[in-house]
């Protein structure tokens, strides 16, 4: 373990001060490990290494912790649990620590809770874990986490990306946020969605989908034709027609839709999943809001929804089948249909945007989303059975307090994904091909939603990109898909925005996993600051060990 001195410190704030005329000296920071992320992934990356001895500072650009986790996403995609191990499931025990308490169950009888989890109990009292939860209760226990450790976290931090980090000899020194203020450290993780210090550091990365050619898949790419889910126009009819007026392609197409062709099957693109927010819902009188009406609020916006009714919709009793019960009497509300939630074709330049950019498209996805909600619990035209149910529920008054009741983070399903010494794919996914050096395992199927809206040859509506793929058995995810090629930057670990393909990214994608990762990159970046070595060099079988020793699953028998 590295000792920094106080002598240290001050040279180094220093040296940064006189580097950098514009910050002064209470502005720089060091640490042995710095993390730049609020995900879950960022929090469990933080434990590990304070837990491990080592200095620790997790730069955030969120204010709460937590990612999708703390952010609406407590139905939990456990996929099969008992590949959750180390960090992770410590983190579904100490929620589970919480529903123990009768102060927790305000409003609900714990016994009135159904108890269904996702392909699980939701309650698991055999081991202690529980998997679905509230948002502010996930909140806590990260808080709890980062308290009891004693990390260091700066909040509201975001990332210069134009010209904000340093590198060296294939190494990052230092890099400073736009307040000014510069983070400098030994080993650094990036536990962004979006890949920003990994970019910004200049290393290679894909957006969108791949060609199947690229890694001899089958399912990337463009998918037309292929129908997993429910979350199709009905290919067999009955049709949903794209134009203002119906038949005419003169009169211009309704919102939502999409005038470019969708590509050659098997193709690849810049195309990414949709996005959405996991609305948290609540039915009791006195815990919910009524569904506010956006300032731009425009009704025609929800004509294809109205259509979609129109039809015949078969699923259309099933319209609230992904509101999904958790704890009290709330909802974790996800997409379902082939109108929903999912913003589609909204995000396609999202992952490489400015921070400006990123939060107008944020704001588009909040607009859409509420004014959907407002638009079906109040629009005489929405069909009366479907109405009653949406105004039965109001955003749960006790979430996202400061926030309008609204989550704080949107669902960013896909974004950069990093090209690594190991890229994951399909193969591996499915049993398909050896993974060398397991640092962890994923379960889920593969899970891509709707990447495009567009007009059939034959003039009707249709979504493309949705793909369900179950594997036979949980899989092993490489070392190699968490750090970057050699030659690129050898102290940088990525658990999040990992090497993997689009397909591929679609499984790995899950809350579990990102916290099982964040806490072996960690595990790595430990190992490499002791022996002082690149973590392209790291001896698998002292990670592997001590992986073990924490609890993390690496095989499945």
């Amino acid at each position: 373990m590295r000792t920094i001195t106080v002598g240290f410190v001050i040279i180094i704030a220093f040296f940064m001060a006189c580097s950098n005329p514009g910050s002064e000296a209470s502005d720089a920071y060091d640490a042995d490990i710095i993390i730049y992320g609020g995900t879950s992934a960022a929090v469990t990356a933080a434990v590990k290494v304070a837990r491990s001895g080592q200095s620790v500072i997790v730069v955030s650009p969120d204010i709460h912790l937590g990612g999708l986790s703390s952010g609406g996403l407590g139905f939990t995609d456990t996929g099969n649990k008992e590949v959750i191990g180390g960090l992770s499931r410590e983190f579904y025990q100490r929620v589970y620590e919480y529903y123990q308490q009768e102060e927790t169950w305000r409003w609900q009888d714990r016994s009135d809770f159904g108890n269904r989890g996702q392909g699980t109990t939701a309650l698991d009292e055999e081991f202690g874990t529980m998997w679905i939860f509230e948002p502010h209760i996930a909140e806590k226990v990260f808080e709890d986490f980062i308290e009891e450790e004693g990390i260091t976290v700066l909040r509201d931090e975001w990332l210069n990306r134009k010209d904000g980090v340093s590198t060296e000899n294939e190494r990052i020194v230092f890099f400073e946020t736009l307040s000014g203020k510069i983070f400098r450290g030994e080993m650094f993780i990036d536990a962004t969605y979006e890949g920003d210090l990994m970019a910004a550091a200049g290393v290679s990365y894909h957006v969108g989908r791949e060609s199947n050619d690229t890694y001899d898949e089958e399912w990337n790419g463009v998918q037309t034709g292929v129908y997993h889910h429910s979350h199709f126009f009905p290919p067999d009819g009955p049709y949903v027609d794209p134009y203002v007026s119906p038949g005419d392609p003169s009169s211009g197409i309704i919102a939502g839709v999409s005038v470019a062709p969708p590509g050659d099957k098997g193709s690849g693109d810049h195309r990414v999943q949709a996005y959405c927010f996991r609305m948290c819902l609540s039915d009791h009188p006195d815990n919910k809001v009524p569904f506010p009406k956006p300032d731009n609020y425009e009704p025609s916006q929800y004509l294809l929804l109205l259509r979609l009714f129109e039809s015949g919709w078969h699923e259309r009793n099933n319209f609230f089948a992904k509101y999904d019960e958790i704890p009290n009497r709330k909802t974790d509300t996800n997409n379902h249909g082939p109108v929903s939630t999912d913003y589609i074709g909204m995000s396609y330049d999202y992952p490489e945007a400015s921070y400006e950019r990123r939060e107008q498209i944020i704001r588009e996805h909040e607009d859409y989303q509420k004014g959907m909600m407002y638009f079906l619990a109040n629009d005489p035209r929405v069909p009366r059975e479907i109405q009653d149910e949406v105004k039965r529920w109001g955003l749960a008054k006790d979430e996202f307090t400061d926030n309008g009741n609204w989550p704080h983070q949107l669902y960013i399903r896909e974004a950069r994904r990093m090209i690594g010494e190991v890229v994951m794919t399909e193969h591996e996914v499915l049993g398909n091909r050896e993974v060398p050096e397991p640092v962890g395992m994923g379960s889920y199927t593969l899970d891509s939603h709707n990447v495009q809206r567009y007009i059939t040859p034959e003039g009707y509506v249709q979504n493309e990109g949705d793909i369900g793929v179950s594997p036979d058995q949980p899989y092993q995810i490489s070392y190699g898909s968490l750090i970057p090629k050699r030659e690129e930057i050898q102290n940088l670990l990525v658990p999040v925005a990992l090497s993997a393909s689009h397909i591929a990214f679609g499984s790995i994608r899950m809350e579990p996993v990102f916290m099982i990762l964040g806490h072996s990159a960690a595990a790595a970046a430990v190992l490499a600051l002791i022996e002082d070595q690149a973590v392209q060099d790291v001896d698998y079988s002292l990670l592997r060990e001590e992986l073990q020793e924490d609890g993390q699953i690496l095989w499945y028998p």
